[in-house]
């Protein structure tokens, strides 16, 4: 049976469970089934970024988004660790499991205040010691690609999630959004891990900026998925104008993100290495757009249609907590003046004359 096969029978299943409005623990349960299946099966085995089919690739993100954006949380995650161990080698010294092993990845690389995540290279090989935020599929993925502190230099390593002295911490994620991505605060006691790439080859690498504009492609599924809510209730009764309007709004966002994540994938591929420099400000621009796009799909959504779908369609709930969280992984006005500091020292395109 192919993929694409094997993936209209997750689909199925998957909408099956949507409908139901299940609780948000059978929801976390039908997010990671439908993970595992889709793992086992290879539905996640998507093209390479940068290798001619990077669209195809966004797009099958987007696609998972807009089905769950939990779901497709854990799908970027380990499509994305793929990416990275293509990009940087597996240490010729270990057998890590790849995709076609079943393996199920995460890339569990946040860093905010207050937490440190302590590398050391003991006799027995490196050994990590701390706790690890925000990691997603904490309790579903079988290894993980992790970011840790050697001294002062941040170094990515690979872990096996299911060994003696990873503690996923079951209280860390009250919330409702994205609670059925599993994401918890993991305590790693001593574990063991492989370095993957050199101290900084995480951040360095032109696939780190590739990566990020994936995490936007779900951004936008999530936005498909809220603004689905609105188009059928266009086609189910009479709008008033003012709704009308804002789904006009609407379909022109999700249209323009979809033709500007195009254009992204076209030039990905056309310079996969980034020797021109430019992948940086294109992943920012493409990110700030899609979050501003999705949080205006929001919005409009939600003044179009009011508080009725909020509280009685628990898709439609689920959607919308679920996408308010996801963006937040663009950090706002830090992002942005980040964006403005890079086009301030270059030329760019829209300013000829």
């Amino acid at each position: 049976m192919s993929a694409t096969e094997t993936g209209v029978g997750v689909r199925g299943s998957w909408n099956e469970a949507a409908r139901t409005g299940a609780g948000a623990e059978d929801h976390r349960r039908c997010v990671a089934e439908a993970f595992t299946r889709m793992a086992a099966c290879g539905e996640l085995d998507l093209p390479l970024p940068g290798g001619g089919r990077t669209r195809a690739r966004w797009e099958a993100l987007t696609r998972w988004a807009q089905w769950d954006l939990s779901l497709a949380r854990l799908a970027e995650g380990h499509t994305d660790a793929v990416a990275i161990l293509a990009e940087l080698g597996i240490p010729a010294t270990e057998d890590l499991p790849t995709a076609a092993d079943g393996a199920r990845w995460g890339v569990w690389a946040a860093e905010p205040p207050g937490y440190t995540l302590e590398a050391r290279r003991l006799p027995g090989g490196w050994r990590l010691f701390g706790v690890k935020p925000f990691c997603s599929g904490a309790r579903v993925c079988t290894h993980a690609l992790v970011t840790a502190r050697e001294g002062e230099r941040r170094r990515l390593f690979a872990v096996e999630v299911e060994q003696p002295g990873v503690g996923p911490l079951p209280d860390s994620w009250p919330g409702p959004g994205m609670a059925g991505s599993d994401t918890l605060d993991v305590n790693l006691d001593g574990v063991r891990a492989s370095p993957v790439g050199e101290p900084g080859a995480y951040l360095e690498r032109p696939g780190f900026h590739h990566g990020g504009i994936g995490v936007a492609a779900c951004w936008h599924g999530g936005a498909r998925a809220v603004a689905r809510t609105l188009l059928t209730a266009s086609r189910t009764w009479d709008l008033d104008p003012h709704a009308l309007a804002h789904l006009g709004a609407v379909d022109a966002r999700l249209a323009t993100v979809d033709t500007l994540l195009a254009s992204a994938a076209a030039a990905v591929d056309a310079d996969p290495l980034d020797t021109d420099g430019t992948a940086h400000r294109r992943t920012m621009r493409v990110r700030a757009a899609v979050e501003n796009a999705a949080a205006d799909v929001l919005a409009r959504v939600g003044r179009a249609l009011g508080a009725a779908p909020l509280g009685h369609d628990a898709v439609h709930a689920r959607a919308v907590a679920d996408l308010t969280v996801y963006l937040r992984q663009h950090h706002g006005e830090r992002d942005l003046a980040a964006l403005g500091k890079a086009a301030s020292g270059t030329r760019l395109e829209w300013e000829e004359m």
